[in-house]
């Protein structure tokens, strides 16, 4: 007689629908934040959706290859709080395409992490309550606007609004899913709130011959590489130790920056190691046994590939949208993320004044000498830092 273990629900089945609602949950809840951080920062339609298209397509591949070598649920994201970072960045001198040489860069950071120990060690040494309080600065802007929203368009936002919060009242989870059907129900039923005829939707792919300008090397690419590592890849690997998996973390970061370096050309920004998502696939939901959870993890790179094939109608959608309602949508996706970060930024009452200049300096939107408030606000918390310890090791 076959034990549970080794019946079919088990077998294949339960690990291959934990990774299915992985990729959707994934994608579902956060893609409008990827989508207004590249229009932000000055892409095209078609630009946005080859964008798009590619790095899903990138985590899927990404995903299926990192699991099946290390035979680890090693579930790959894009990096959400970088979304956020270009919704929420001045547009940078060369445009989009100087956006896209940053997205390089960044990509060569990440294999530099992963390959040089002493540079990854540099990147680990900021101190986490700078580095929560900047990312809590970054998504301010984005987490006030469904509450814009609800004010300018509230016919639109409050039944969102509404959705998410029952949702989320009972099924956490799918709290945002929800939130983005109520928003799709929304627009159907008020067709006056689309602007402009839908275009084809076919997927599309769109080449972007890169530049690079100090102010979008500066202002784009080093602030994305440092939220990608605070904000992805380091609660990834944790996530990962929190099920009992401990894989070497540089070679996946620096393969992650291989695959972040081949699809930004076509406009990606960064691939990273999943952190919220991470948990579905390497939890005892995808599989009671351990070591058959990678198969989750494989299963949700392989329905990235579709939903990728298939996100161009993503874009479209958001293209139509009133800007607020979609950046309201993402604002809810972001809210977990920047209790988070503040969480982190203030929990230390000796870094407590140093975080509170990054996250106010961050949130400012503060743009000098053509770089952005993230960079600023990582800088002048860095300062403060050193400036007390120094005051406080002579009052000690």
């Amino acid at each position: 007689m076959s034990t549970p273990a080794s019946g079919p629900a088990t077998g294949l089945l339960q690990p291959v629908a934990a990774g299915m609602l992985a990729a959707f949950v994934g994608f579902g809840s956060s893609f409008a934040v990827i989508v207004a951080g590249l229009t932000a920062m000055g892409a095209s339609p078609d630009e946005a959706a080859s964008g798009l298209t590619m790095l899903t397509i990138g985590m899927g591949v990404a995903g299926m290859a990192l699991s099946a070598w290390t035979k680890m649920p090693i579930s790959i994201a894009w990096s959400t709080p970088g979304g956020a970072l270009l919704a929420t960045t001045a547009a940078v001198e060369g445009g989009f395409p100087a956006v896209v040489g940053a997205f390089l860069v960044t990509g060569l950071l990440l294999v530099a992490a992963g390959s040089w120990r002493p540079f990854g060690r540099l990147v680990a040494a900021i101190p986490g309550p700078l580095a929560g309080a900047m990312l809590a600065g970054i998504l301010l802007p984005l987490v006030l606007a469904p509450f814009q929203a609800v004010g300018q368009i509230p016919l639109l936002m409050l039944p969102v609004m509404l959705v998410w919060l029952i949702v989320g009242r009972f099924w956490r989870l799918y709290a945002v899913p929800a939130a983005l059907v109520a928003a799709i129900i929304a627009l159907a039923l008020d067709p006056g709130a689309l602007s402009g005829p839908i275009p084809d939707l076919a997927p599309t792919f769109v080449l972007v011959t890169p530049t690079f300008t100090l102010d979008a090397l500066v202002g784009v690419a080093l602030p994305l590489f440092l939220v990608t590592m605070a904000s992805q890849n380091i609660p990834g690997l944790a996530v990962l130790a929190t099920y009992g998996y401990r894989p070497h973390p540089g070679p996946l970061i620096a393969w992650t920056g291989v695959a972040s370096v081949l699809v930004a050309p076509f406009g990606a920004l960064s691939i990273n190691l999943a952190a919220i998502t991470a948990a579905l696939c390497a939890g005892p939901d995808a599989h009671p046994q351990p070591e058959r959870r990678w198969i989750a993890a494989f299963a949700a790179g392989c329905a990235y590939v579709p939903i990728g094939l298939a996100a161009t109608a993503a874009v479209v959608l958001v293209s139509l949208a009133p800007p607020l309602l979609i950046q309201g949508v993402a604002g809810l996706a972001l809210l977990g993320a920047f209790a988070a970060a503040l969480l982190k930024g203030l929990e230390s009452e000796p870094d407590r004044i140093a975080a509170l200049v990054t996250f106010l300096l961050a949130g400012s939107g503060l743009a000098f000498l053509g770089i952005g408030s993230a960079f600023w606000g990582l800088v002048a918390g860095l300062a403060v830092s050193a400036l007390h310890g120094r005051l406080w090791r002579r009052g000690g």
